[in-house]
């Protein structure tokens, strides 16, 4: 018999559909292949809206402002206008090295040269800089404004160097020794400020659209500066005049970025602002809250309705040997120490301590010292008080303080001793 050959099925006619959203009309189709491709059929947006959303396309991460957290357009506004400024500057003080050096330069080649003269001394920041890693992961707000401060000090240095030729060496090694300084704490805390943004696991997508955007603005500020360097800023005392109007932008601008920068980990400082807010009110602030309270230059102010809270202090320094069996039967459990003493109470963590070991010590300092306030006692009987109410009240405490965005798996306290038993 002859064999039947099975009915061939006629080839698939390849899906599409097609989605307006926001006056643009994509049509989008299944390839042979399972690729989904995608096409514009119609786009009646005004030209000046296809640029704008262009850019941000370009410059700003996938989904936004909804894949980033609260502050990021400010951070960006305020970065833009930072390394626009900075690179100015940058062009300007190699114009003055290469004068000081006895040379007649073109704002051009001043800003060719600009990427030979950053070696040397500046190597030697970078590995003085590189030894407080740990600080910059406490506290990364100050230490990138500490950089920009150190980065306008070093162009300083250069900028004034046609002053004193006879000390063209002295004042361009101080000024990259500075500037060496001030690239390692920059790089260093880059990662934490971009992290507190990063609001659907979108790291890579915000560091790269960060970079780009400053590549842009460093760009423009390159130009801006050899427009500066040709006519203003052309003689010394155009210089005097201009260095410290972009100095103080750009130390401007960095204070606002960090700022805007709702960073979500617990340091010394934050954890005493939400514990304090805690005891006085009740509640728990966000990231979001707090960033604009906190203390930028000098966060190792002691808050009195925090307990006056200092980490990091050696234990041998704050315990006697008489009491640190007593403070251990209060405490049998905790990986944390407390001893008051008449200005501050200091806090001692174990080395395996996390952030809600730093929180729970936390909490006891503060009560104890609110206890204090209005109790005659003894201060072992207020202090085992105290551990009661912090037990009683830390569980809804943190669970409230994760529900905010709060990180608690690591307490960031720098450099501070800790010890084992």
């Amino acid at each position: 018999m002859k064999k039947t050959e099975p009915d061939r099925l006629p080839p698939a006619l390849p899906l599409y559909w097609i989605e307006t959203s926001k006056s643009v009309s994509r049509q989008y189709q299944f390839q042979p292949d399972g690729q989904l491709s995608v096409k514009i059929v119609d786009d009646s947006r005004p030209a000046t809206r296809r640029v704008v959303e262009s850019f941000f396309n370009k410059f700003f991460p996938s989904g936004y402002p909804y894949s980033v957290n609260e502050g990021y357009l400010r951070y960006t506004q305020f970065r833009a206008l930072q390394h626009f400024t900075s690179a100015a500057l940058s062009v300007l003080s190699t114009q003055s090295l290469l004068f000081a050096a006895g040379l007649r330069p073109t704002p051009a080649q001043a800003t060719a040269v600009s990427w030979i003269l950053k070696d040397g001394m500046q190597h030697v920041g970078k590995l003085i800089c590189s030894n407080l890693g740990a600080r910059m992961d406490s506290e990364p707000k100050r230490w990138r404004i500490l950089a920009d401060v150190l980065y306008d000090l070093g162009t300083g240095f250069e900028v004034l160097s046609p002053l004193c030729p006879q000390l063209f060496l002295e004042m361009a090694g101080l000024g990259n020794f500075a500037k060496g300084m001030a690239v390692v704490a920059a790089r260093a805390t880059r990662l934490p400020i971009y992290s507190s943004f990063a609001k659907e696991g979108n790291l890579s997508d915000l560091f790269a659209k960060g970079e780009a955007i400053s590549t842009l603005f460093n760009v423009l500020g390159i130009g801006a500066g050899i427009q500066l360097a040709s006519t203003v800023c052309s003689t010394m005392q155009g210089k005097l005049l201009v260095g410290p109007v972009l100095s103080v932008i750009h130390i401007y601008s960095v204070c606002e970025e960090m700022r805007a920068a709702p960073v979500n980990t617990l340091n010394p400082q934050r954890t005493a602002m939400l514990v304090a807010d805690f005891v006085k009110t009740g509640k728990i602030s966000s990231p979001a809250d707090l960033r604009y309270w906190e203390d930028l230059l000098f966060p190792g102010r002691l808050i009195e309705d925090a307990g006056n809270v200092k980490v990091g202090s050696a234990l041998h320094m704050v315990v006697k040997p008489s009491k640190l069996q007593q403070l251990k039967e209060i405490f049998p459990e905790e990986r944390f120490l407390l001893s008051s003493g008449s200005r501050q109470t200091d806090l001692i963590l174990e080395h395996n301590a996390t952030a809600e070991d730093a929180l729970r010590g936390w909490l006891v300092a503060a009560f104890t010292a609110d206890l204090e306030k209005s109790v005659d006692d003894t201060s072992a009987s207020i202090l085992r008080a105290a551990y009661e109410r912090m037990d009683t009240v830390f569980r809804p405490f943190l669970s409230e303080l994760q529900a905010k965005g709060w990180h608690t798996d690591r307490f960031l306290d720098g450099t501070g001793c800790r010890f084992a038993f």
